[in-house]
């Protein structure tokens, strides 16, 4: 890769990274100027000190040195969370410790281990979802594609119609909804697949058991996700190689009598290919993020559950600002891979880039 191209590829690097850190500043100025981060920390301060009464009433009789030594140990902890200062002051330093990724431990939450660190707690949920979104993204777009390219070439016929319908329904079917009406049927009804959970009850002996175990149980959600995403992603495949199909130059190289597979591999698909390539990166980035209504209903410990339990109840701010930081860093390296891809994929791409 010549200069030409490193030279705007690092600018897009850049204006990336300026994203990055805005999302974080946006995100720890919502929380302090609504005082939703002074609400949490003063809750946990409260806590440790309503803890810390009971364990020192044990050894300390004398209620003026009992107060004496909470006191003491309040201001220490309202200096140790910066609550000494006013709310801005602490912005620098979360942003400087997540961008490090020290990104600290949660104030509730822990991983199946008992570690309330937070990055042991993704690094716990991260596999989980990547089993269930990041599976049903690729086998979405791995159907989308095939099938899409395939029905490009039968426009009006009676499937092509059907298809269409079927992109309709599934785009306007709440995947909650479906989720339900799957476990109602496949569940309850025929006995097939199991409701919900990550595992049997009592889990199965053996590594190998428990991950069969867990493809089994990851069965009803894939199949959830697929079908209510599978519809639009055919549609819109087959429409943007069918436009591309009617442009010249694909008639030129149709009229060189250029085999039909050379012109659509070509012709066809290489120009369909950057769109294409966008939506696959963008979804399996996306995917990472988990689904909190899919991961409810399922009971899947995965990201999208955590966030929501990071939320929900007594918010953990730590692990907020965490999570935030790593689905807009996932989507910044996404948006990179594609500055890249492009380059490769698209000839207009790498001519601008050598004007």
């Amino acid at each position: 890769m010549d200069l030409s191209l490193l030279r705007p590829l690092l600018f897009r690097a850049l204006t990336l990274f300026g994203v990055l850190i805005a999302v974080l500043v946006l995100l720890a100025v919502s929380l302090g100027a609504t005082g939703f981060s002074d609400k949490i920390l003063q809750a946990t301060v409260g806590e440790e000190l309503r803890a810390l009464r009971t364990s020192l009433t044990q050894t300390i009789r004398d209620p003026d040195r009992l107060e004496a030594a909470l006191e003491a140990r309040r201001r220490e902890l309202l200096a140790s969370y910066g609550l000494d200062q006013p709310w801005y002051a602490r912005i620098p330093s979360m942003v400087w410790r997540v961008l490090t990724l020290d990104l600290g431990e949660a104030r509730n939450l822990r991983s199946y281990d008992g570690s309330s660190r937070i990055a042991d707690i993704v690094l716990e949920r991260l596999p989980n979802t990547v089993l269930l979104l990041t599976t049903a993204t690729v086998i979405t777009a791995v159907i989308g594609i095939l099938a899409g390219v395939w029905m490009s070439t039968r426009v009006g016929s009676r499937l092509d119609r059907f298809v269409a319908y079927l992109a309709a329904v599934s785009y306007a079917v709440p995947t909650w909804w479906l989720g339900i009406l799957l476990v109602l049927v496949l569940a309850f009804e025929l006995e097939l697949l199991p409701p919900g959970g990550m595992y049997s009850a009592p889990p199965p002996e053996g590594a190998f058991a428990r991950f069969l175990d867990l493809l089994w149980h990851s069965v009803l959600p894939v199949l959830t996700l697929v079908l209510a995403s599978v519809g639009p992603s055919i549609y819109s495949i087959r429409t943007l190689t069918l436009n591309i199909a009617q442009e010249d130059h694909v008639a030129v190289a149709r009229a060189k009598g250029m085999p039909e597979p050379v012109v659509r591999n070509r012709h066809i698909l290489r120009v369909a290919a950057p769109p294409i390539v966008t939506g696959l990166i963008l979804g399996l980035a996306g995917s990472l993020g988990g689904s909190i209504l899919v991961e409810t209903i399922f009971d899947w410990r995965g990201m999208g559950r955590l966030y929501y339990d990071a939320i929900a109840g007594t918010p953990d701010e730590g692990l907020i600002v965490a999570l935030t930081f790593m689905f807009t860093l996932l989507y910044v390296i996404a948006r990179l891979v594609l500055e890249v891809l492009y380059v490769w994929l698209d000839p207009r791409v790498r001519y601008e880039g050598g004007v």
